[in-house]
Formats: structure tokens, C-alpha cells, sequence
């Protein structure tokens, strides 16, 4: 074995430059003693005597393997006289080892596979082939090091990774028991839920005329079931289907719809103050109450119930043929739409005749209520008696 183990910072410029010149003029010397032709024929006691750093610097320079096996023999025994001479066998052996299959390479016949044994699996090379037997990886830089650890530690969160996005994946809106700024809005006013709009616009096509709309229940199951599709985050609804068909389940379905509401049409926080605004005494007082709260509504809010109205008043308009008066429609939606979340039986006793006449005055008296020439600057139109 040598007596002068060459520095971590030697090695490094012999595989920087491919050269020994930094080792000194000691180990040139001792490379004269073998020409070219004996490179060949070095033994591993030769190895082991001289030092693997000489016998390396002429194998790298000159030398070539006889064929597969000696190739690997020799890694093999650069492998080990590393480990022996307390050298990082990661850094030095392997760079000797890449420049070895390299000039293995270039040497082998053209055409040819260095091995075609079936047994082998396909693609394993010598390198590979090499660690496989030693039970060694191949040494890794720094960075591949780094990288290697951040693939691990993500590897072990992939679980959690995937609940979470599971958790936070965004869902197609519902349509039933969620509030309304999180329903499926109308394609026309992103401020009134689709399903409100799909309702009103069935009853307006084909029921303006039929006796009883809205007072008359539709099927308990046929409107369940159009629930549950509608919960389903159904974007467009195909009013072809025949469900879609029966003018009593719409109805029906509409007025499940506001009686599911989380937060009622009139908002809780305002329910009260509607409450007494009704019961003013003064009636000019009374509807500019009322119609200052309603414009204190939130957005959708506002939108929706101006919405509403709208379509109650024109179903109020053919009340000769339909027999739904204002009156009639607030008996059927004054205690859907103005409620608390939390309704009481004693608010439902108390409070009915005036979530009637809310209802009915809001109907009767829809354009005054809901009249825009507030916002353009208009003059506001005289309170309606």
C-alpha cells in the first residue's frame, strides 16, 4: 500500500483535468516503470502493492478491459482499496468507475451488446449490474441528496395532500338548504338562484290560468326527487323532462325552496324591524318603513325577492282566471318567506297577520317598492294609499 494517501483536493483535480500532474513528480516517476503494453497484465497484487491511485492513473490513461468480468473485477477491487485508503469511495471510486465504463464503451466492437444474457433484467448495465452485487448505491451529490429527501418527506404527506384536497375541492353549488349567494345562479341575473328563475318561468309559460297555482301541493316524492337532482350541482335544467311538466310540483318546489333557506328571504337580523315597521299606524309611514328596509337588503337578497314579487304580481294579474289574488298568495307565502331561521310557535302565533300583510302590501304595490329612479336620481313617485 502507498505511504502518502493523495488529498480530497487532488482527487478532485484528477477528475477535473483527467490528469495526475498535482499528484507530484513521486507518483510520475513510479507511472514510467510500466509501458503500454504491460497495462493489460497488472495483477491485483500489483493493485494492492502499488497503490489503486497508480494503477488507476494508468488504467485511465492507457488501459482497457479484456471483456465484461474483468471490467467488473476491476471496479470491484477500486471499490475496495477506496474503502482501505480511508478516501470518500463516493466521490473518487465512482468518478473512476464512470470513466472506466466510458472507455469500455469506446472500446467495445460496434454493433455489439456487452451482454445478452436472458437472465439479467433487460437494460442492466455494468454499473448496475456492479451495485446490484457490492448491495451499494450510486453515490449522489449534494443536490441530488437534497432532492432525494425533499421526494421522500413528500412522499410520506401524499395522504394528508389528498384529503386536503379533497376537503378544499370546490363543488358544484347546490340548490336546496344553502344560502342564497351560494346557490346556482340564473344565467340572466347573477343575483337570483336558477332554480327560482326555472321555477317562475314554467308557472308563467303554461300556468297563469290554472285555478289554484301555488295553493294546490304537488306530488310529495316527484318533488323529492327533483330536489335531490338539483342538490346534485346541476348547471342547466332540462325543463323537457317530464317531472318538469306537472305545474303543482314546480310550485311546490319553489315554495320548498324559500321554506329551506338557512338564512330566511328577509334575513334574520331584519325580521323584527319588519315586524314593527307593519305596525305603524300612520300608512305613509308604514311603506316608507317598509320600503327602506327593503332596500337595505342584501344584494342577493334584494335581487331575489324583487324577483319574486315580480312573478307574484303577475300571477295576481290573471287572478279572474286563477283565483289567486294578493291576498290569496300571501296566505300561501307569508310564512315561507318572512320568518326567523329559528321559528317559534309563539313568532307563528303572534306574528302571522303581519307576515300576511307584508306579503300582500309588497304585491299589491311591487313597482313602488322596487322602483330604480331612486338610483338614477329620479323622483321618487308619492306613497301609494
Amino acid at each position: 500500500m502507498p505511504s502518502r494517501v493523495p488529498s480530497l483536493r487532488m482527487l478532485r483535480s484528477f477528475f477535473t483535468d483527467g490528469s495526475l500532474d498535482s499528484l507530484g513528480t513521486s507518483e510520475d516517476a513510479r507511472s514510467k516503470r510500466h509501458s503500454t503494453s504491460d497495462l493489460s497484465d497488472v495483477p491485483f497484487s500489483a493493485v494492492r502493492k502499488e497503490g489503486w491511485l497508480h494503477c488507476k492513473q494508468i488504467l485511465t490513461k492507457k488501459g482497457k478491459a479484456e471483456d465484461r468480468e474483468d471490467m467488473l473485477a476491476w471496479i470491484k477491487v477500486i471499490r475496495e482499496n477506496s474503502k482501505a485508503e480511508g478516501e470518500d469511495p463516493g466521490f473518487a471510486s465512482q468518478a473512476l468507475i464512470n470513466k472506466k465504463l466510458n472507455d469500455y464503451r469506446k472500446v467495445s466492437p460496434a454493433g455489439t451488446k456487452p451482454d445478452s444474457s436472458p437472465k439479467g433484467p433487460r437494460g442492466l448495465g455494468i454499473r448496475a449490474e456492479f451495485l446490484k452485487q457490492t448491495g451499494t448505491s450510486a453515490p449522489r451529490s449534494p443536490r441530488q441528496d437534497a432532492a432525494v429527501t425533499k421526494d421522500e418527506s413528500s412522499s410520506q404527506k401524499t395522504p394528508w395532500g389528498i384529503n386536503i384536497m379533497k376537503k378544499n375541492k370546490k363543488s358544484a353549488p347546490r340548490a336546496f338548504g344553502v344560502r342564497l349567494e351560494e346557490c346556482q345562479p340564473a344565467p340572466d341575473n347573477k343575483n337570483v338562484p336558477l332554480i327560482v328563475e326555472a321555477c317562475c318561468k314554467v308557472v308563467e309559460d303554461r300556468g297563469l290560468e290554472y285555478m289554484g297555482i301555488y295553493r294546490v301541493p304537488g306530488n310529495n316524492a316527484v318533488v323529492s326527487s327533483l330536489q335531490e337532482q338539483l342538490n346534485k350541482g346541476a348547471t342547466e335544467i332540462n325543463l323537457q323532462d317530464e317531472r318538469w311538466q306537472d305545474l303543482n310540483v314546480i310550485s311546490s318546489l319553489l315554495k320548498s325552496f324559500f321554506r329551506k333557506l338557512p338564512e330566511p328571504l328577509f334575513t334574520d337580523d331584519k325580521y323584527n324591524d319588519f315586524i314593527e315597521a307593519n305596525r305603524i299606524e300612520d300608512a305613509s309611514e308604514r311603506m316608507r318603513t317598509l320600503r327602506k328596509l327593503i332596500r337595505d337588503l342584501p344584494g342577493h337578497y334584494y335581487e331575489t325577492l324583487k324577483f319574486l314579487v315580480g312573478h307574484l304580481k303577475t300571477i295576481a294579474d290573471h287572478s279572474e282566471k286563477n283565483k289567486m289574488e294578493p291576498r290569496n298568495l300571501a296566505l300561501v307565502f307569508g310564512p315561507t318567506l318572512v320568518r326567523t331561521s329559528e321559528d317559534n310557535m309563539t313568532d307563528m302565533v303572534t306574528h302571522m297577520p303581519d307576515r300576511y300583510k307584508i306579503v300582500e302590501t309588497l304585491i299589491q304595490h311591487s313597482d313602488w317598492f322596487f322602483s330604480d329612479k331612486e338610483d338614477k336620481g329620479e323622483k321618487v313617485s308619492a306613497v301609494p294609499s
